[in-house]
């Protein structure tokens, strides 16, 4: 345990280090953006004493000021994270319980028309675009069905006062009297979106779920588990899923920045108030400092968000907990 501890905080704070080093170089090359970044270094020193105070200001929360509003970037990314976390936790959640079942019947049923089927699909999911998917979507279930809203997170007819930023929490919480009413208006809006966002990754999971899964089957432990009489569903969702997810975690912590690459395109195509479309709208009026902040905030989550998935993978994995 100790080995993994130090092992992973070493990556962390090289991985932490390369990317300050990174975001640190974006203040230099960009001059226009150095009156509006708070956080950038006096040009009168050195470039060492340089780091080290925008090291210092990074860790104050001083990421400088927006060009757009005047507001803090670093107060308007937790504004806006919110609305990218939910959206991307319901895509995530939706790819892992869909990809899943999928991938594992198509192992169970290796070279016939249901893996045939299963396989064609997420490769066709795989390539699709993720703007032309949504515009279809739209088209469809808004524009000719009207089942759910074009854009946006809730409807205008509801006054849902803000509290932990995830609208479906807060709906929920609000002492309203359309509170129920405005949950299911969200989940409503939640819908397409979070379909867009989970394609790639869907089609990613379910792949990667059938190979783990063909290697497991083909096991000498599952052949002694069928010869005992246990039932193909025992063998296959307990015994063969747990030792196949390993690669599937993994797989999980790298599509965390897919998840954040698609939010761009799919929050600007659905007018998502998240961190995607805050980020787009920063490029198209050139505000220099909110790119730097959202660059710098979102790697640090990325970061963090492989680190707790490798911890995952350890206490799941028995070889290396044996390891000394």
């Amino acid at each position: 345990m100790k080995t993994l501890f130090f092992r992973q905080f070493s990556i962390l704070l090289s991985s932490l280090f390369a990317l300050s080093v990174f975001t640190f170089c974006l203040t230099l090359f960009f001059p226009k953006g150095i009156t509006t970044l708070s956080i950038s270094p006096q040009l009168s020193i050195g470039i060492f004493d340089q780091y080290l105070l925008y090291l210092q200001n990074i860790l104050k929360g001083n990421w400088g000021t927006s060009v757009t509003n005047g507001s803090s970037v670093f107060e308007d990314f937790f504004v806006y994270f919110p609305a990218t976390l939910e959206l991307s936790a319901v895509a995530l959640s939706f790819a892992l319980i869909c990809g899943l079942p999928l991938g594992i019947i198509a192992a169970q049923h290796k070279n016939k028309w249901q893996d045939k089927l299963i396989v064609s699909s997420t490769l066709i999911g795989y390539s699709m675009p993720i703007f032309w998917w949504a515009m279809l979507l739209i088209l469809l279930f808004s524009v000719s069905l009207g089942i759910t809203p074009v854009a946006g997170r809730l409807g205008f007819e509801y006054d849902i006062l803000p509290v932990t930023g995830f609208m479906l929490v807060d709906t929920l919480l609000s002492d309203e009297s359309y509170s129920i009413e405005a949950f299911y208006d969200a989940l409503r809006h939640l819908v397409l979106p979070a379909i867009v966002l989970a394609t790639i990754p869907l089609a990613i999971f379910t792949r990667v779920t059938r190979s783990a899964m063909l290697e497991v089957l083909s096991s000498d432990y599952i052949r002694t588990a069928k010869a005992k009489g246990l039932s193909i569903a025992r063998v296959v969702w307990i015994h063969a899923l747990r030792n196949a997810m390993l690669p599937i975690l993994t797989i999980i912590g790298l599509q965390i920045s897919i998840l954040i690459t698609g939010t761009l395109i799919t929050e600007t195509i659905f007018s998502w108030p998240g961190i995607g479309k805050w980020l787009l709208e920063a490029v198209y009026r050139r505000d220099y400092a909110t790119i730097h902040g959202g660059i710098l905030a979102i790697a640090t989550v990325v970061i963090f968000t492989n680190l707790f998935i490798e911890f995952i993978s350890y206490y799941l994995n028995p070889k290396l907990r044996t390891e000394k």
